[in-house]
């Protein structure tokens, strides 16, 4: 019992955080935010067609739950629960988002929910509905042909902002109303504060009132659309369309614009002495000095067009949109910040890396009329401009004094001497859109006519075997080339593409390829769900095997890209930036500490007979080119389990009998000068 116990610890630590994960940027991209609520530690925002995300960081960073395909225009706490105004009725969630049920409201559009004791109240485009059990069934009272915007309790009152009728009021948990002397605004927002009642109108700004509407008084913000509102202590903050936040702290005699002064607001929250706020198309914001400044929290929803590495930096090409977010980031601890380089007003479609110089292809529709690519000789911190105009860049690569750059409908263009001059050198009428080396060879890409080879370092160019494929990308593995294709998966040529063979991974969109040793990685993208996975294969193609874990919950995932640097494997998607996993735990080696040994060691299997997984362990004390495989009695290799740079450290890995034979087995450990081979039992 002791020993199967040991065990299961050491297998759990082999499998804990085995997931992608989302980095911390690069920040931006667009995502509107209808709705906030607050739940404890939690905050939770409603999105347009992407669900309910919460937060427990204060927006460091967002997690989204289970409700991820529905416009949100609400939300509402009561106790444990969570509800949700959509598109087509009202969820619940009852355990943080995790699960959610749509209540018997479910056929209508709900702008605006409140909570009031036992009782949940929906402002609905067909009026209002209340709900005394949880959503199991709801009532529709008097208030029943209007569009109603907006809700605030406050007491025993009911305050209703409608669509075109002004607001109404009621002092019986809504079963009768009362019209308001304000009636004929369109109302976005109502605040109870006290006594006092706030109402943001479209282009008339705000409306006071301290008698439960008996009476309306115009404030001094007159003259703005305001779509929302929201109090903490004295402050009133007012949300408005184009022109941000105003505050106000003599119940609206006077407002002051905070330095959020150009986005649409359109929520807020308030958490303890913070107020959140949600805009349209830029995420989340919390202020600093009561709102005299205002922060962004991390909307990482940018799309990734390229990613690239260099001594430890790693560059990401990021649409343009919104303006002044694009451009390239880059990130010095792995993904972990990242930072907008100069060159932050394109669309960046590709990234080369060539020693010191970095390239950037843009990309632009309809074609532009400058120049579309970029040079930098120090890390990103300035860049210049190619002598290549009036292109749409799709793929890049550089070695030597060589630039070879692929284009849309514009075939290969060609530079010698570092994109100082260019020459257009064949595929005249493609888009050339993955490029890949080998030693002599530079294999191209293309969107209809398969792959092309060229041996004079892309001066011309001959048509392959693989001719009639959409070629995505591109990759390398000694002297196997793998071409990843839209609908019919990756294909591997051993002979320089003279022939190839589809590999079983044979009907997918494959957007990109990512080789580590004899690792290959697949991102693949289904069209139809929205959804994609990363492959891994270990024996060049023959088998695959889904790594997706973490990529959950995510409304239509779609991955550019994939690049191996610094013992990670990153990925970057369209609308969710980057992520990333362990190249060592995705690949199944788990480090197991960060103290360094004294020598090479492998150590026996644990446990040993075993039936039918088994725990190897084995320590390094230098970086070292690591390989550990399984062999049977007869000297037939049967699985590699490690074939990885590693860093020093120990390291624990996993093999599964689970097809084979009971019999004995042999692994052997080759790295750097060290070299050893054990024994070991399956008995089944």
């Amino acid at each position: 019992m002791k020993n199967i116990f040991i065990v299961l610890i050491m297998l759990a630590a082999i499998n804990s955080n085995a997931q992608w994960e989302q980095c911390d940027g690069p920040r931006g991209g667009y995502l509107r935010v209808y709705t906030l609520a607050i739940k404890g530690n939690s905050i939770f925002m409603g999105t347009d067609f992407d669900g309910v995300s919460y937060t427990t960081n204060n927006g460091a960073s967002w997690i989204q739950t289970s409700l991820n395909n529905k416009t949100v225009y609400s939300l509402a706490i009561s106790g444990d629960n969570i509800f949700a105004g959509t598109q087509e009725g009202v969820y619940l969630s009852t355990n943080n988002g995790i699960i959610w049920t749509q209540t018997a409201l479910n056929n209508y559009e709900v702008p605006s929910l409140a909570v009031s004791g036992n009782n949940i109240f929906a402002g609905t485009l067909s009026g209002f509905y209340k709900s005394t059990n949880n959503g199991l069934t709801w009532t529709q009272t008097s208030l029943n042909n209007v569009s109603i915007r907006s809700l605030a309790v406050s007491g025993n009152n009911i305050f209703a902002g409608t669509s075109d009728s002004g607001v109404y009021l009621s002092a019986d948990n809504g079963m009768n109303w009362t019209h308001t002397s304000l009636d004929n605004k369109l109302v976005y927002s109502i605040l109870a504060n006290g006594n006092n009642i706030f109402a943001g109108t479209w282009y008339n700004g705000i409306y006071f009132s301290s008698d439960n509407g008996a009476s309306w008084t115009q404030t001094s913000l007159n003259n703005k659309t305001v779509r929302s509102l929201i109090a903490l202590g004295n402050y009133v903050f007012a949300g408005t369309e184009q022109s941000g936040i105003y505050c106000s702290t003599n119940n609206g005699a006077s407002w002051t614009q905070t330095d959020l002064n150009n986005k649409d607001v359109i929520s807020f929250a308030v958490s303890g002495t913070n107020v959140f706020a949600g805009t349209d198309g830029f995420g989340t914001y919390f202020p600093t000095n009561y709102g005299a400044n205002w922060i962004q929290t991390a909307v990482n929803r940018h799309s990734i067009f390229s990613l690239s590495s260099t001594g430890g930096i790693l560059f990401a090409g990021v649409d343009k949109y919104p303006p002044g977010y694009g451009g390239v980031h880059i990130s010095t601890n792995n993904g972990g910040n990242w930072y907008q380089t100069p060159l932050n007003n394109e669309n960046i479609s590709c990234i080369a890396v060539n020693g010191n110089k970095i390239y950037a292809g843009t990309y632009a529709d309809p074609y532009p009329s400058y120049y579309c690519i970029y040079i930098s000789l120090n890390n990103g911190s300035s860049w210049a401009q190619c002598a290549l105009t009036g292109k749409n860049i799709l793929s890049l690569t550089a070695f030597g004094n060589y630039v070879i750059a692929g284009t849309q409908l514009n075939g290969v263009y060609l530079s010698n001497n570092n994109g100082n001059t260019w020459t257009q050198t064949g595929l005249f009428n493609q888009s050339v859109i993955s490029f890949a080396r080998m030693v002599n060879y530079v294999f191209a890409g293309t969107q209809d006519s398969g792959v092309y080879i060229s041996t004079d370092n892309g001066a011309s160019w001959a048509q392959t075997e693989l001719n009639d494929k959409q070629v995505y990308s591109l990759a390398v593995n000694g002297n196997n080339i793998f071409a990843g294709t839209r609908f019919n998966g990756v294909y591997l040529s051993t002979n320089n593409g003279s022939s190839w063979t589809q590999t079983a991974l044979n009907n997918q969109d494959v957007s990109s390829l990512a080789v580590s040793g004899n690792y290959i990685f697949a991102a693949a993208n289904n069209s139809e769900s929205g959804s994609s996975s990363v492959y891994l294969s270990t024996n060049n193609g023959v088998n695959w095997t889904e790594k997706n874990q973490g990529f959950i919950n995510l409304r239509y995932l779609h991955i550019y890209n994939l690049l191996i640097a610094d013992n990670y494997i990153f990925a970057g998607t369209w609308n969710y930036s980057v992520w990333r996993r362990s190249l060592s735990e995705i690949i199944g080696i788990q480090s197991m500490g960060t103290k360094i040994p004294n020598s090479f060691s492998l150590s026996q299997n644990y446990p040993n007979p075993f039936n039918p997984r088994t725990v190897i362990s084995f320590q390094l004390p230098a970086v070292s080119d690591v390989m550990l495989k399984v062999y049977d009695v007869t000297g037939k290799e049967i699985a590699t389990l490690v074939n990885a740079r590693l860093h020093p450290g120990t390291y624990n890995t996993t093999f599964d009998g689970s097809g084979l034979n009971s019999g004995v087995y042999f692994y052997k450990l080759s790295m750097s000068d060290f070299s050893e081979t054990k024994r070991m039992l399956l008995i089944k």
